[in-house]
């Protein structure tokens, strides 16, 4: 007979590869490259990037998808806080939350710059930041 039952030692994962970055900010960040893996979710984004803002039914005619499954994918982005929507009788209009996008995106190209010159070496090209002296401006909504 078990005379006493020993509580389970919970496990310490560390990640094999570390980031280098702030838990919060990974944590974040795995959060939307999932959600943005789907395609039917990317698709949402770049349609509400280029049209700024749309209702549910607008949606789902561009995804070709019923309105429970595109209204599913909306929770979830939203969840995400990467949009942010309005009610308008009785249509919802979403649009993507920019600065929210634009802070998380800043935050890891920030984290990967090199120290020297403030740029990122990719295959074909280099990112490189600019003075927040001069913001880049935001490109008109219908492109």
């Amino acid at each position: 007979m078990i005379s006493s039952i020993a509580e389970p030692v919970p496990q310490v994962i560390e990640t094999p590869f570390p980031t280098g970055l702030p838990d919060a900010l990974e944590n974040k960040l795995v959060q939307v490259f999932k959600l943005l893996s789907d395609e039917s979710r990317l698709r949402i984004i770049l349609y509400l990037l280029r049209e700024g803002e749309l209702h549910v039914t607008a949606l789902c005619e561009r995804l070709k998808q019923s309105q429970p499954a595109v209204s599913h994918h909306l929770a979830l982005l939203r969840d995400a806080g990467v949009l942010d929507f309005r009610r308008d009788g009785k249509h919802n209009f979403y649009s993507v939350r920019r600065e929210h996008f634009h802070q998380l995106m800043g935050e890891l190209f920030s984290s990967m710059l090199s120290a020297e010159d403030q740029s990122l070496q990719l295959e074909d090209f280099v990112l490189r930041r600019d003075s927040l002296a001069n913001p880049p401006q935001q490109p008109p909504m219908g492109l």
